[in-house]
């Protein structure tokens, strides 16, 4: 049995060519058809089944584990080892892309994972956090205020030679790619999770005294505002949000300034910024303000990103999020 060395089953071309032929002299036109069959090219090279196996098992495998020094594996590198280990004398890098192609299988192409190695351990912290995402509109409605809580680290102010061309017909934004640094400053921002408002407050460092100054000054009044009794506060475990100290402290502020407020604290697991919708925003932040980045100075930096989260807040909506306890315990093989 062999394995044409192109598409599944692919037979070479056939032309067929029809000829008329015709009596002497004159006619009407209509002599007989005859046809003739020819081959358009010479039929393509077979190898055995066993290639085409062993190509889609380079595939799969890292190329370390073959002791071949890369990365990941090119249609011509894996051709390039099926020579090497002596399965065939010659082999075209399309042949393999072909089977592959067929396969569905593309071993250049990687997308970066994060295992999670204690899935207990995640979902304990993970479920009250999704069920704050659940019912976040309707605990806004009792008195419960849910708020994911987080920075946007470095951001630098670059000062290009010249200002950014806008757009022309034909041509996108032109920016130039020499800049100065004017500085870089930390955004501390706060996502309301029923609403979408966001809040924020731009600081030069990011200790934990920035992060209290933050709070106090930016999200407790925004609570003691809406007039809620309960404030939800969702935060990683990053240094500048003191997990061993923060909650004590909050406590002791309460007790110090007789807030009528009682503020929990919802740690999320470690290393899932992916459950931190506030994540979300930065990202919209990016796009759409720091990317191009031109800025004279850092309190022209500074403003900016102000301005613009009172214009985001102008149209904002709670981010449409669908991942549930549900999907992250049937990811997790849990009940």
């Amino acid at each position: 049995m062999t394995i044409q060395s192109g598409a599944i089953n692919r037979l070479p071309r056939r032309l067929v060519v029809y000829a008329a032929r015709f009596g002497n002299g004159g006619g009407d036109g209509r002599g007989r058809g005859v046809s003739k069959t020819c081959r358009g090219r010479e039929p393509l090279g077979v190898f055995p089944p066993e290639v085409r196996a062993q190509a889609t098992a380079l595939a799969c495998r890292c190329p370390r584990e073959e002791g071949v020094p890369l990365a990941r594996w090119s249609n011509a590198e894996i051709a390039r080892w099926l020579i090497a280990l002596g399965m065939v004398v010659r082999i075209a890098a399309s042949t393999v892309g072909r089977w592959l192609a067929a396969e569905k299988i593309r071993p250049w192409r990687y997308h970066s994972w994060q295992h999670i190695l204690d899935p207990q351990a995640f979902l304990k912290r993970a479920r009250p956090v999704l069920r704050l995402y659940e019912r976040a509109k309707t605990l806004l409605k009792r008195g419960v205020w849910v708020v994911c809580v987080d920075e946007k680290t470095s951001i630098q102010a670059r000062k290009r030679p010249q200002e950014p061309d806008p757009a022309a017909p034909g041509h996108p934004v032109h920016i130039s790619h020499r800049y100065k640094r004017q500085g870089a400053l930390h955004l501390f921002g706060a996502l309301s999770v029923a609403d979408g408002k966001v809040y924020g407050k731009c600081r030069l460092r990011k200790r934990f005294v920035d992060f209290q100054a933050f709070l106090l000054g930016t999200v407790i009044p925004e609570a003691l505002r809406r007039g809620v009794h309960t404030l939800a506060l969702i935060l990683d475990n990053s240094t500048t949000h003191a997990p061993k100290q923060l909650e004590r402290w909050l406590q002791e502020q309460i007790e110090t300034q007789g807030w009528a407020l009682d503020i929990q604290v919802y740690w999320l697991p470690v290393n899932a910024s992916w459950l931190d919708q506030i994540e979300i925003w930065f990202s919209i932040l990016q796009r759409k303000l720091l990317q191009p980045n031109h800025f004279e100075r850092l309190g022209s930096l500074k403003l900016v990103i102000m301005d613009f989260i009172t214009y985001y807040n102008e149209t904002a909506k709670p981010i449409q999020w669908s991942y549930t306890v549900d999907k992250l315990e049937e990811k997790l093989g849990a009940n």
